[in-house]
């Protein structure tokens, strides 16, 4: 239910684009068409976000957090930590529940929602795509998770981890390799392949073109990607290496130039929270699992939408991998 409230209203605002803006102002103001489609999908997220945020409410109101329960913080969910916070009005040392609205609470559960529902599973399958076409990068991942489970200390198994487990946040930083992979490929395959601006005032773009106040301007992060004058003549090749620096360690690009994440004041709240998200699935999948590509005669092309997805899916063959 949920999933087809986030997909019709996806359909929604690709529609916006599509026709006029008088048209579908008039479809909202008379709740028919496409608008109302909206407008019912609306409500069925706000029954289930508003229901899950006073359900977590009354749950925390029968709680008594005391300092000894701070540490506990960071294992907690979202909602959780953003209701239980400092007072610091009262000096700081008594907690206190129900600060925040209802509202902004389901506003903040949403926008994570929205952006991390379809662009991390759209971002992990072309990843798998791409390594499972080139096994050299394949191999080099391997290589990588195989030196960080060697030296990982006997204590985490004890408390719980196997070695064909998720990695943990310290040994995530240390896979480079697997980073540049990730980076490579939201180059190649942006899981919102395009994005809009408005602007604030005219103005004259370095191309020549000159824009109007309140003009609204279209760009396809996607299309970047493959230009040879912004990424080079092997602007088309799968080329983690190309993020790795002589020193070894993540080379640094300017997000003008990389705008899967846009930049300057609107880049993505939900940078860092994605990669740690990719990089933590990716790893588990790929040191626990082979994917073989399954060749049935149809190529691998991108589907039109808000989320770049693979059209018809990708078909693998999965197996078990025995490192031991």
């Amino acid at each position: 239910m949920c999933g087809k409230a986030f997909d019709q209203l996806e359909e929604v605002v690709i529609y916006r684009f599509i026709v006029p803006m008088c048209v579908w102002r008039l479809q909202r103001r008379l709740k028919i068409g496409m608008e109302w489609k909206f407008i019912r999908a609306w409500s069925t997220l706000d029954q289930l976000l508003y229901g899950s945020i006073n359900r977590k409410k009354q749950e925390l109101a029968t709680k008594n957090f005391v300092d000894n329960d701070v540490h506990k913080i960071n294992k907690m969910d979202l909602v959780t930590q953003i209701l239980i916070m400092e007072d610091e009005d009262d000096g700081g040392d008594e907690k206190f529940i129900d600060k925040t609205s209802n509202k902004f609470l389901r506003d903040t559960a949403f926008t994570l929602i929205a952006a991390g529902r379809d662009t991390v599973a759209a971002a992990l399958t072309w990843l798998i795509w791409c390594v499972a076409n080139h096994p050299v990068v394949e191999k080099r991942i391997l290589e990588e998770l195989k030196q960080v489970m060697a030296v990982r200390p006997s204590s985490a198994i004890d408390d719980g981890e196997e070695k064909g487990g998720f990695f943990r946040n310290d040994e995530l930083n240390k896979l480079v390799y697997l980073h540049a992979t990730v980076c490579e490929t939201l180059r190649l395959y942006p899981p919102v392949p395009f994005e809009h601006k408005c602007t604030v005032e005219a103005d004259v773009l370095p191309s020549g073109h000159t824009v109007r106040k309140e003009e609204r301007i279209i760009f396809s992060i996607y299309a970047m990607a493959r230009m040879e004058e912004i990424w080079g003549e092997d602007c088309l090749e799968f080329k983690p290496e190309r993020w790795i620096s002589e020193k070894g360690t993540i080379l640094h690009v300017p997000s003008y130039k990389f705008m899967t994440f846009l930049t300057g004041t609107r880049t993505c709240l939900g940078k860092n929270m994605s990669f740690t998200q990719v990089k933590s699935l990716a790893s588990a999948l790929l040191w626990n699992y082979k994917f073989e590509l399954i060749n049935d005669g149809c190529s691998v092309k991108p589907a039109v939408g808000m989320v770049l997805f693979m059209k018809d899916g990708l078909k693998t063959r999965v197996s078990k991998r025995d490192h031991w």
